[in-house]
């Protein structure tokens, strides 16, 4: 006779409910099966009636349990299952009389499953696979199966099973992958499944290896070894076995580790596990909280780094995309292309763009970063210019070129974040030979300042903006329409504000020149107590704070505006409040020009903190975001302006000499690196002044300023407008593509040409707009016979019905100048303002002017353009642009 099977108190309220379904009045059920559980009664769902369990193997035994019922509940219904392996012809008609079916119920399991789902039968192939059964009578989870219907389908029942043993839900729509897997091998779960019988392991391993591939049969193997936690590692170091022609030291090393694997099924799994990290990774570079995925990744490819050290095949693995030695000799060999006299820039290039492909780049941005640092100087080594035409001359090349160069060498500076001593040397070299080349720009620039200063003036300056012109020359144009905000950075030099104004996606930055950040040129000395009093003041003279609130408002006062400045103290609220109430009603104000000094860079020289930061954030700098965020919300442009530059200590000895007045300047005759200044400009008389970085004649701090290196004699000025509808006539919107040196990003296209001011576009087809061709330079003599691919989308019958459903739509020749911007970049983006500049006086107000060109161009809700990055960069899908606008590829 077939022994009884085993069951719990869950097969018996299931097998309660069926019997109960046509014998409600009986209250004893004699059931042939063992019951293990120490669960002796519980309450019948859905009912009022409680079941009481005993497990009894004798005529004897099961009549008292029975007795002893009667005696405990004469005046329920409780019902009573007796469990037994007794033969039902050994009962008496006295005990089966009272009996349901006067007979032992034999346990149907498979009908048991069925009811635990909900359904009312199973799957054919469900009753064909014990192990199947077994599986789901033991797993179920405390909350129950899902319903499934009205027949339990063996594909249903298995994932319902893989999801308790997994310890996740699996979907039931077929999502389940190899990734879903390998995550589940690194947890606790993974360890309990050697612990299934062999027949259930057996099924779920051909189960998910039919479904999910052989990835599956690989990793359940390594499972069941007890190798679950390491199942990723060594599908990345497996990866120099999966590939073409395998090392035979590869084979030999790795059958120990991964048995049978071999062929297709090896090459699937390390293809699993490769995917499953890219995603993990991508998961850590964009996701606000992805902290957890990048340690998973670092997890995975360290412990990778180890196994492959173990035995012996991280030299074979050094091409790896994963593992951390692969990206350090990477790394190497980049740092050996841009360094030594050899550096060549081909090599440089490749070996940025491999090391950007490798999955730690996305772990360890900041040592990518600093690598990108490294190749941009070798690339603007190439065509390095370090002749100084004019003090004009050097003060434009500065703000344009050469302080991109000082921003990449203070980031160089501090070598590589990760430590590595040979990349660290690299970087030394070409801070070295790149600091070279800046002290002969110096130098040049030194030799110029020296002459001009002698005459110069704010009625001749030999076309240089003078720092007491700004508030003149910048924010009055700037406030005809309305009052601005006049930002002092005091100390703010050109390689800060080009780190700045990446961080400023969301203003429109304009300038007076086409395509060149404006600047000008401090007084002389360079120091705060006469250049930003200049500044302030609109006339060259030295003073403090009282001067500067009087001459800041007597200049407005000269123009009709009412102005106040508000210095550290007058910025900081009181409790509860970020900025003081007499700051907040004046930024109220459209009438009144507010100018706020801020002093965090300049306290961080004198402070040291200037030392060991690489570049400054909008955060980074007191009541700097704020203000922004207050002036926007205002409707206020921003004037962001400097009163001079600094140069950062890197380790100069203090060199004795007469006459020191300054950390930067000292009186006497000049020496070796040094310049002697005099003229109308030179506030305190005939002066001597390091142009040279290096020298200083006080004390050490984190930096200098009051020399006459160009970091120091530059003032930076951004002007950023809320809204389009703000730019002074004859001004041009400068965006950030114009404000890189073409090799800062690699461009392929850049303006080189000057552009007209923006205008309106013109109505003429073949004529471009000159927004367009100061950002995207063609050649005239070939756009006449091409009608360009914005033309054939603003042309045609789509776009004429798109133009219908937009209330006041731009004018077509403004959305065909976009689109043809952005189809010429190589991943068709731009930044936002790049795309207003390309559009003219149609995007006065960008951020309508972008959801205008979305419900024009995103037919049926495909995404033609989207605005990404939070709203910083506008995306052409070109693809889709072509299919829905039915154009032809050329």
């Amino acid at each position: 006779m077939t022994p009884p099977p085993t069951v719990d108190h869950r097969v018996i309220e299931a097998l309660v409910k069926d019997q109960l379904q046509h014998h409600t009045n009986r209250r004893l059920l004699l059931v042939y099966a063992r019951y293990a559980d120490t669960v002796e009664s519980f309450p019948l769902t859905g009912q009022r009636r409680r079941v009481h369990v005993a497990d009894h193997h004798s005529v004897l035994g099961m009549s008292e349990a029975w007795q002893r019922h009667l005696a405990d509940h004469p005046a329920d219904d409780d019902l009573l299952v007796v469990t037994t392996s007794v033969p039902e012809e050994q009962l008496g008609w006295d005990l089966r009389a009272y009996a349901i079916k006067r007979s032992i119920r034999n346990v149907d399991r498979a009908r048991i499953v069925a009811q635990r789902f909900g359904a009312v039968d199973v799957d054919a192939r469900v009753r064909a696979e014990e192990w199947l059964i077994d599986g789901l009578l033991d797993a179920e989870p405390s909350t129950g199966w899902p319903r499934a219907g009205s027949v339990l389908t063996r594909d249903r029942a298995i994932r319902a099973l893989i999801g308790a043993r997994l310890g996740r839900t699996v979907p039931a729509d077929g999502t389940l992958d190899a990734g879903t897997l390998l995550e589940w091998s690194r947890g606790a779960e993974a360890g309990r499944f050697s612990e299934l019988s062999p027949a259930e392991r057996d099924g779920l391993v051909r189960w998910l290896t039919d479904t999910v591939g052989p990835a599956a049969a690989v990793l359940l193997r390594l499972v069941e070894e007890g190798k679950a936690t390491d199942a990723m590692p060594l599908g990345v170091v497996a990866a120099v076995a999966a590939g073409p022609n395998p090392p035979l030291e590869a084979g030999l090393a790795l059958g120990g580790l991964l048995g049978s694997a071999h062929g297709s099924e090896l090459r699937a799994f390390t293809d699993a596990v490769e995917g499953t990290l890219t995603r993990w990774a991508h998961e850590a570079e964009v996701s606000r909280n992805g902290e957890p995925a990048r340690r998973r990744v670092w997890e995975v490819v360290r412990r990778s780094d180890e196994i492959a050290a173990q035995v012996r095949l991280t030299e074979s693995l050094r091409g790896n995309g994963f593992l951390p030695s692969a990206f350090s000799a990477r790394l190497q060999a980049l740092a050996t292309a841009v360094s030594g006299p050899r550096a060549r820039l081909g090599d440089a290039e490749r070996a940025l763009e491999s090391l950007r492909d490798h999955v730690v780049a996305r772990l360890a941005p900041e040592r990518v970063r600093v690598a990108e640092m490294a190749v941009r100087l070798v690339r603007w080594l190439q065509e390095a210019r370090t002749d100084v035409a004019s003090v004009a001359d050097g003060i434009a090349r500065y703000i344009s070129d050469t302080a991109w160069v000082d921003r990449a060498l203070q980031v160089l500076w501090h070598g590589d974040p990760g430590g590595d001593a040979v990349v660290g040397q690299a970087y030394r070299s070409v801070w070295e030979e790149i600091r070279s080349v800046r002290d002969r720009i110096d130098e040049a620039f030194a030799g110029r300042l020296e002459s001009w200063a002698q005459h110069a003036s704010s009625v001749e300056s030999s076309g240089a903006l003078l720092i007491e012109q700004v508030l003149g020359e910048i924010a009055a144009p700037v406030a005809r329409k309305t009052a601005p905000l006049v930002i002092v950075l005091d100390g703010m030099n050109g390689a800060v504000a080009a780190g700045l104004g990446e961080q400023l996606a969301e203003w429109s930055e304009t300038s007076r020149e086409p395509g060149r950040r404006d600047a000008a040129v401090a007084a002389i000395p360079s120091v705060t107590q006469i250049s930003r009093t200049s500044l302030l003041t609109g006339t060259v003279t030295e003073g403090g704070q009282t001067v500067e609130k009087d001459g800041f408002k007597k200049f407005w006062r000269t123009r009709r505006r009412q102005a106040q400045l508000f210095h550290k103290a007058d910025i900081v609220g009181q409790a509860g409040s970020w900025l003081s109430d007499e700051l907040f009603a004046a930024l109220a104000d459209p009438d009144i020009v507010v100018g706020a000094v801020l002093n965090t860079i300049d306290d961080a020289l004198d402070h040291g903190q200037e030392g060991d930061r690489v570049e400054w954030r909008l955060d980074d700098i007191t009541y700097l975001s704020t203000l922004l965020n207050e002036a926007r919300n205002y409707g206020r442009p921003v004037v962001l302006v400097s009163d001079h530059g600094h140069v950062l200590d890197r380790g100069g000895q203090q060199t004795q000499a007469d006459g020191v007045e300054s950390a930067r300047w000292r009186r006497g005759a000049p020496s070796t690196g040094e310049v002697a200044l005099r003229g109308p400009r030179v506030v305190p008389g005939d002066l001597v002044a390091p142009w040279r970085e290096d020298l200083r004649y006080t004390p050490r701090k984190a930096g200098y300023h009051g020399g006459a290196s160009l970091a120091e004699m530059t003032v930076p000025v951004l002007v950023l407008l809320p809204s389009l509808e703000l730019l002074p006539n004859g001004w041009h919107v400068l965006p950030r593509e114009r404000t890189e040196p073409p090799w800062w990003s690699a461009r392929t296209v850049h303006a080189e040409t000057e552009s007209a001011p923006v205008k309106a576009p013109s109505r003429r087809k073949k004529t471009p707009d000159p927004a367009v061709e100061a950002l995207f330079p063609v050649d005239a003599a070939a756009v006449e016979p091409v009608t360009s691919l914005g033309d054939r989308v603003a042309s045609g019958e789509v776009y004429e019905h798109q133009r219908k459903l937009v209330p006041r739509p731009p004018d077509n020749q403004a959305v065909a100048a976009v689109i043809d911007a952005l189809a010429a970049q190589p991943d068709g983006m731009l930044t936002t303002s790049a795309v207003a500049a390309a559009a003219g006086r149609a995007a006065r107000r960008p951020e309508f002017f972008m959801s205008v060109l979305g419900r024009l161009l995103n037919v049926d809700g495909y995404p033609v353009v989207s605005v990404v990055d939070g709203g910083a960069r506008v995306k052409l899908s070109l693809e889709n642009l072509r299919t829905q606008f039915g154009i032809d590829k050329p």
